[in-house]
């Protein structure tokens, strides 16, 4: 089990799979966090458990970090709840940045190419990553996609984590900001509920502010609670569907790219 989050994987494995949406690899996960633990002293063994894993992911994150950095590559790791708009939010950013420097795409969920295949039709690279019963990415694994996809010299490299605002938190993938998308169509207290997660954010976006009329969000409230958590985190509020203030996170990457 998870010391993290007791997700588990039945074979251990996760798939990875290529730019053209065909089974490319399977990746054997070196650790064994997915067994399950039982014992007298189960408490103990999973707090070493989760010291391990989370030891060795950094190991990895940092190896990812040196690559991105000596090949400039901009790496942001996008987390959220399920359904809080991640991939529309990539789809109209390549849409606006598209031609200005490479785009590529890692889209990680349970299961499926849906989110993958969106990315493609917009004509930029990404590849998939299908986790099966765990709920997070891990630097392991994005090394190896970072060779599958190929990423190119002074680009732009989103990686869309698997919907959870739990165990993301803890998860080095190498990246240079972790940015948080909050829907207005959750609720206003989720920087609170979850904080680990957006006291780990660099950027909080809160999105889907045109349904604003239609639900009961209370945006000032829930910049209170972001900032509560975490004072330094930068709070930009936009619709990725309409285009309302989506000029603000455009501008916000290009002059960190």
């Amino acid at each position: 089990m998870c010391g993290i989050c007791g997700c588990g994987q039945t074979n251990n494995t996760t798939k990875l799979k290529s730019v053209l949406g065909q089974n490319r690899h399977l990746i054997k996960h070196e650790h064994s966090h997915h067994g399950h633990v039982h014992g007298h002293h189960e408490t103990e063994r999973l707090v070493k458990v989760e010291q391990d894993l989370l030891s060795k992911n950094n190991a990895y994150a940092e190896q990812n970090r040196a690559y991105f950095q000596q090949h400039h590559i901009f790496t942001l790791n996008l987390v959220s709840s399920p359904g809080a708009g991640k991939t529309t939010l990539l789809v109209e950013t390549i849409k606006a940045l598209k031609g200005r420097f490479p785009i590529a795409v890692i889209e990680g969920d349970q299961q499926t190419e849906h989110d993958a295949d969106r990315i493609r039709a917009t004509g930029v690279p990404a590849l998939q990553i299908n986790t099966g019963r765990a709920c997070h990415l891990d630097a392991h694994g994005i090394g190896h996609a970072l060779m599958v996809l190929g990423v190119k010299d002074h680009s732009l490299l989103a990686i869309e984590n698997v919907g959870n605002l739990v165990c993301p938190s803890s998860f080095d993938l190498g990246e240079a900001h972790k940015v948080v998308v909050l829907s207005v169509t959750e609720g206003d207290d989720k920087p609170i509920k979850y904080p680990d997660m957006f006291h780990a954010a660099d950027l909080m976006l809160i999105n889907k502010t045109d349904l604003l009329p239609y639900v009961d969000f209370d945006v000032e409230r829930c910049i209170h609670y972001a900032r509560q958590v975490n004072p330094e985190i930068q709070i930009i509020k936009l619709s990725a569907t309409k285009g309302d203030n989506f000029s603000a996170w455009t501008d916000w990457l290009a002059q960190r790219i």
